[in-house]
């Protein structure tokens, strides 16, 4: 179990687990899921009350402040446990429940000073890297549309900002640009092809922002990376049960996770896909997330909220584009990468899906435009 956890060395991955054991004997500890930031391991314990748990080392490289994450969690998991107590849904929804230390704390240190901590399991569920089958689509949309309506009425101002800057494009435009002109890049067709991508859109990079500094979009509370694998479905009925993954939650703007929602939702290639010329945006799976997002979300959007929904997509798209262009010429220094070219083939991705959202335009304002005639009733 850990073969692939080398930079931990010694430390035994057991006796960290064991800290955060409310009962049982831990068994097995072994890495789970496909993140690109944290350490995640799947915890097993020969308990008949909680067989699993989730255990994390956090990157406090990314993270600089890992505590303000656990502080921020236990807030809106607390918040939305009595919203579920007081309104209880007509369906399964859960929300992770941190899970405290032998000695009552969020977190444990170990002898090196990384930071862990561990949240309960989601059990008979399960997550996709990419859209399974269109049935899945408006459950996407409802999973998210769920997760900001049950924290709508938290104020924002009672969570911490964990990453700075996360999610404010004009200022990863900015960092970019630092990182380009103080590198030589190597000179190829798809390198080219991605400086010219973004020469073409800089001034588009400053689109939300605006509208929140002059008021027309609301600082509210978000989710920070609603992509699909981060929502688990019943493996027993296929509905969304909870959204996952959730050291991201801060004020921000909730277009860039509606727009999120939609880049990932909306590329059947998949994020990962080595054939570029397969990647396009679907706008029947746009529509069918957009319905279940809407049929939850509706009661607290404005109408200035969705006049910006189109350009959300648009800029989140290019918004990791660039993050990964970034990171490739800065050497791969914050998202893992399998191979040196990585990000670069990361970024041309969500560079092509970019292009082929905006060869859509039309066709993806007309639903978001059908959509507030006709308000979606789901489920």
């Amino acid at each position: 179990m850990t073969e692939e956890f080398n930079t931990q060395g010694a430390e035994n991955l057991v006796a960290i687990a064991d800290q955060f054991a409310e009962s049982g004997k831990v068994t097995d500890v072994k890495t789970f899921g496909s993140g690109n930031i944290n350490d995640t391991f799947l915890v097993t314990l020969d308990s008949s009350e909680e067989q699993h748990f989730v255990l994390q080392r956090i990157n406090t490289q990314v993270f600089r402040q890992p505590q303000l994450i656990m502080q921020n969690m236990r807030i809106f998991t607390g918040h939305v446990q009595k919203r579920l107590q007081c309104t209880p849904l007509n369906r399964r929804w859960e929300v992770p429940r941190v899970l405290l230390t032998k000695d009552a704390q969020d977190h444990w240190r170990d002898a090196d000073g990384c930071f862990w901590r561990a949240i309960s399991f989601i059990g008979g569920s399960q997550s996709f890297d990419s859209m399974r089958d269109r049935s899945y689509a408006k459950e996407i949309g409802y999973a998210l549309g769920m997760f900001h309506n049950l924290i709508s009425d938290l104020p924002p101002e009672k969570l911490a900002d964990t990453l700075q800057g996360f999610h404010i494009t004009p200022l990863y435009l900015q960092h970019y640009q630092e990182v380009l002109a103080k590198t030589r890049a190597r000179q190829s067709l798809e390198v080219n092809y991605c400086l010219q991508f973004v020469s073409d859109r800089q001034t588009f990079a400053h689109i939300l922002e605006n509208a929140k500094s002059k008021g027309i979009l609301p600082l509210r509370l978000m989710h920070g990376d609603p992509k699909i694998n981060n929502v688990m479905f019943d493996t027993v009925t296929q509905q969304a049960v909870s959204v996952i993954d959730l050291d991201t939650v801060k004020p921000g703007l909730v277009h860039y996770d509606i727009g999120d929602c939609l880049r990932s939702g909306c590329n059947p290639a998949g994020e990962e896909t080595e054939n570029w010329e397969s990647i396009y945006f679907d706008t029947d799976l746009c529509q069918l997330i957009l319905k279940g997002y809407l049929s939850v979300a509706k009661v607290f959007l404005t109408e200035n909220d969705y006049a910006y929904i189109y350009d959300a997509i648009r800029l989140i798209t290019f918004e990791l584009g660039l993050r990964f262009f970034a990171d490739y010429l800065a050497e791969n220094v914050y998202f893992k990468v399998k191979h040196p070219e990585h990000n670069l083939a990361r970024a041309i991705i969500q560079f092509k899906l970019t292009e082929s959202i905006e060869s859509q335009e039309t066709q993806i304002r007309k639903i978001i435009k059908d959509m507030i005639s006709c308000p979606p009733n789901y489920p």
